[in-house]
């Protein structure tokens, strides 16, 4: 159910990077891989500044917006023009998690992200290529 203020809530549990086969894939799993697709494909714009253009050139497939954004005027003003453009907005509880899932870090010698950045917005221009967690993100979209 979306709150009064357009935003989509999203379960808190963090994802795991792999989901066992024949388990059914959860929001935060299925969002994390939606957007490393899109990264790979160039599809994301993070921030607001290149975001806010994507939204409003009417080129954004979703939007991502991290809960612990502490600036209420840059909240409102991507939760207007996700309003004004009939773009889906979905929540994620941490800046530094959607920053990771941005690409917005450097990956160390083990796989583990370091030096993460906080992004308090992405939005996605192009998919990529189709996956089950692009249908899992999609499915939760409509369904809210």
């Amino acid at each position: 159910m979306s709150g009064e203020d357009g935003a989509v809530p999203v379960p808190v549990e963090t994802p795991a990077a792999v989901v066992a086969p024949g388990e059914p894939m959860d929001l935060m799993t299925a969002l994390q891989l939606v957007l490393r697709k899109s990264l790979a494909h160039n599809g994301l714009a993070r921030g607001l500044h290149e975001g806010a253009k994507v939204i409003e050139k009417h080129a954004a497939q979703i939007v991502v917006l991290a809960e612990d954004c502490d600036q209420p005027d840059y909240v409102k003003l991507i939760k207007a023009l996700c309003a004004d453009h009939n773009v889906k907005l979905i929540s994620v509880p941490s800046a530094k998690t959607l920053g990771e899932w941005a690409g917005l870090c450097k990956i160390d010698s083990e796989g583990k992200a370091r030096k993460v950045v906080g992004c308090s917005c992405v939005v996605v221009k192009d998919f990529g290529e189709e996956t089950e967690g692009l249908h899992v993100v999609q499915e939760y979209v409509k369904s809210h």
